[in-house]
């Protein structure tokens, strides 16, 4: 396992406020939280990103969020939420053990702000790029990038 944060706080070394722990995941509160509630879920088996996580823990991670999230909506009494996972430095990953936040969003200025510069996908383009991936996702393991 790389030597993260999250491997120190798996390992016990460093305290976190535990909301749920099972054989593949835990899930604690954020000590930087963006809004009250703001929890992190990671996978006890390392992978930096997302796409080097094995199925078991993936699965075990959609299993659990959305419980947690009712579970933070009910105590918080907010609503609304952002689920946020990144993936390397460029999409803003700081901890390089795949993690998902919990944001919950109380108000415009509190929580989670998110910039959006949508472009466009023209018709032509968007049926390619779909061929070609669903082709790499039919391959047994797809290429590397």
């Amino acid at each position: 396992m790389s030597e993260t944060i999250f491997a120190k706080i798996l390992r016990g070394d460093i305290p976190c406020h535990r909301l749920y722990e099972d054989e593949l995941v835990l899930a604690f509160l954020d000590i930087g939280p963006l809004s009250r509630g703001h929890t992190l879920v990671i996978p006890k088996r390392y992978a930096a990103t997302l796409d080097e996580l094995d199925d078991d823990s993936a699965a075990a991670i959609g299993r659990v969020l959305p419980r947690l999230c009712r579970a933070i909506r009910y105590v918080t009494g907010v609503k609304d939420f952002n689920v946020l996972q990144n993936n390397g430095a460029p999409a803003h990953q700081a901890v390089f053990h795949v993690h998902f936040h919990i944001i919950p969003k109380p108000s415009p200025d509190e929580g989670l702000g998110v910039r959006w510069p949508a472009g466009s996908l023209p018709a032509a383009e968007g049926a390619a790029l779909a061929a070609e991936i669903a082709r790499a996702l039919s391959a047994a393991r797809p290429p590397e990038g």
